[in-house]
């Protein structure tokens, strides 16, 4: 059903700490001018649970309204289920083409509460679903177990595989075939993940870089892996950068340092600064020097 390219774009704030639509019309523009196949608003990059669930959707509207015909998933996160599957009920009726689901934010479900609260919110939504398999950020790790039971439920249609072990895209692979749509999740194995069969590639860097993005997904479907591998050597810099606690922060940063846009995140988080904001300064800069001149990818 999915593939490609899809953002997990970030949220923009006003110094009073209001959603700024029209700067976020701009940058999910920027994305889709770029290629990209659709887009992913609220996630953890997206600060999704720092937002209400009516700013929720209000962003959902927003990328709607520039994403034209390609798909926008609207990231399910909350703490109770039941909150889950009320937002995901609103985002069917607001148009959302699907939802990219966390199994849990807070508590550390077991496999029979992951699979409960998984079909509960698809439930509520009738959506496809994207599953966000983290382990490493929100320790509830869906396996291959868990996910065949989600397979009986048509619904489920892919799966977002940020588990940090690349050995997973090929056990799914291995258990389902091409019954998911297996999506690379991890900005630093991307390209690890696309020569091993992965669909798609959700990713982070992109807000700053999407022709980049792009252009190694394109190749690397093309099978000229010795050209991605060129851009990807260069990304990784950058792309490291989407695997820390302050991801948002340095996302949001090299965001604005490329594109111009403003990197205001909401409380509790604070933008970086001393050393941890010069090591992003310092990569970026590297990166802009040095940065590659792209061969078309049709």
């Amino acid at each position: 059903m999915w593939s490609g390219v899809l953002p997990a774009v970030t949220a923009k704030f006003t110094e009073a700490d209001a959603l700024d639509h029209k700067e976020m019309e701009r940058c999910f523009a920027f994305q889709m001018d770029a290629g990209v196949d659709g887009l992913i608003v609220n996630g953890s990059l997206g600060e999704g649970p720092m937002l209400s669930h009516d700013e929720r959707i209000a962003v959902l509207k927003t990328a709607k309204s520039v994403a034209g015909k390609k798909p926008v998933l609207m990231t399910i996160a909350d703490a109770a289920t039941r909150d889950c599957a009320s937002l995901a009920a609103r985002a069917a009726k607001e148009g959302a083409d699907g939802l990219m689901v966390v199994p849990s934010l807070v508590y550390h479900t077991n496999p029979k509460e992951t699979v409960a609260t998984l079909s509960a919110i698809a439930k509520a939504a009738d959506l496809p679903v994207m599953i966000y398999s983290n382990r490493i950020a929100y320790r509830v790790d869906v396996t291959v177990e868990i996910m065949e039971e989600l397979a009986k439920d048509s619904r489920f249609v892919a799966v977002k595989e940020s588990s940090d072990d690349i050995r997973r895209t090929v056990d799914l692979q291995n258990a389902f075939g091409d019954r998911f749509d297996i999506f690379t999740g991890v900005d630093n194995l991307a390209y690890e993940a696309l020569a091993l069969g992965a669909v798609g590639w959700v990713a982070g860097l992109v807000v700053a870089f999407p022709h980049e993005t792009v252009a190694i997904y394109r190749l690397m479907k093309q099978k000229r892996f010795d050209e991605a591998l060129a851009i990807y050597r260069w990304f990784r810099p950058l792309l490291d950068l989407d695997v820390s606690t302050y991801l948002v922060q340095n996302l949001k940063l090299v965001e604005a340092i490329v594109t111009g846009t403003t990197e205001r995140v909401r409380e509790p988080r604070l933008p970086l600064e001393g050393e941890q904001r010069a090591k992003v300064e310092r990569i970026v800069a590297e990166a802009l020097a040095s940065r590659p001149v792209l061969a078309k990818a049709a």
